[in-house]
């Protein structure tokens, strides 16, 4: 996919201050809210079927958010002045989860050392060099930001397969086939009720400012409701799986599933600050347009990104503990 460049002498773009509050700012957050919940009452339901359906399908809907989501990313990127490869990048990073479905996440990992080494050889061959670190660590940060961190949904739906694969069929023993399909809804609920609970929560009692540098609208209050929020709702979606699909949660315990939930939510917080941080980097209020209310692909995953991952390696370190000591 061509993108147009822009001009070799183009100065790189700082970030703006925060605007003034417009007098009609209270009705474009009511329209923006209504909004983002019309845009949820669609993503939800979709993605749910997604996961349920069962892997092949999390792997097209993965390969499809990556390739929208580094597009997001490249542009946020040229903004700065920076030139990306974009074939490069968009071919990784719709590779990765593929490679991750059909092997593992070691074979995703010799993936990506192949693509950082391929970036820097397709510099070597451009005529326009003198933006040659910008573009190599630009484009290689885009497929491990966007590819390779999202790429661990993949595994995560197929975590009974990976269990058995790294430690045999006694580990495997303590999860159903389709645990996958909890453990990945599990961590979504967490983050996206975080999302709304700081939302509301600090629209309600925000008065210490969480980062005000990065997002000047985060607040310390907002961050605490999100993650008490977060927890909670972990704890809902636990108890929801055992009540009417218990063979699919049994692989977590219940002392395992608050501690889980809100590093979750803490993760997915992080997550949030460092896509606002590239974007106020870029001078961007949304990374893209794509979804009504939300802005762009990247805006809507940020925090899945960071625990989507954080719940894979949890989960691999506490089956490791658990299958050792039965």
């Amino acid at each position: 996919m061509s993108q147009p460049e822009r001009p070799s002498n183009a100065e790189p773009l700082h970030p703006r201050p925060p605007s003034p509050v417009a007098p009609n700012s209270k009705k474009r957050s009511r329209s923006d809210l209504m909004l983002r919940l019309g845009t949820a009452a669609v993503l939800v339901p979709g993605v749910l079927w997604l996961i349920a359906a069962g892997s092949g399908y999390v792997l097209v809907a993965v390969v499809a958010i990556v390739l929208l989501g580094i597009r997001e990313f490249y542009h946020l990127i040229e903004a700065k002045g920076a030139h990306p490869l974009w074939s490069f990048g968009l071919s990784a990073g719709a590779a990765l989860p593929v490679v991750a479905y059909l092997g593992n996440e070691y074979h995703a990992t010799i993936l990506m050392t192949a693509v950082l080494l391929a970036v820097m050889v397709a510099q070597v061959g451009k005529a326009q060099i003198t933006e040659a670190l910008a573009s190599i660590s630009g484009t290689f940060f885009g497929v491990f930001y966007v590819g390779w961190l999202l790429t661990h949904a993949v595994t995560l739906r197929n975590f009974q397969r990976v269990v058995e694969s790294k430690w045999g069929a006694s580990a495997a023993s303590l999860f159903d086939p389709n645990a996958g399909a909890f453990l990945l809804i599990f961590t979504l609920t967490a983050v996206v009720l975080c999302d709304a609970g700081a939302y509301f929560a600090g629209r309600a009692w925000g008065k210490r400012k969480l980062a005000p540098k990065i997002s000047p609208g985060k607040t310390v209050e907002g961050a605490l409701g999100g993650i008490a929020t977060g927890t909670l709702a972990a704890l809902l979606c636990k108890g929801v799986f055992d009540l009417f699909w218990p063979n699919l949660s049994r692989g977590m315990p219940w002392a395992l599933a608050a501690p889980i939930g809100l590093l979750l939510s803490t993760a997915g917080m992080v997550g949030d600050l460092v896509e606002s941080l590239l974007k106020r980097d870029a001078a961007q209020k949304d990374a893209g347009t794509l979804l009504p209310g939300m802005g762009g692909v990247l805006d809507r995953i940020d925090s899945a990104l960071l625990a989507i991952p954080v719940m894979y390696y949890l989960m691999l370190a506490t089956t490791y503990l658990r299958a050792g000591f039965r």
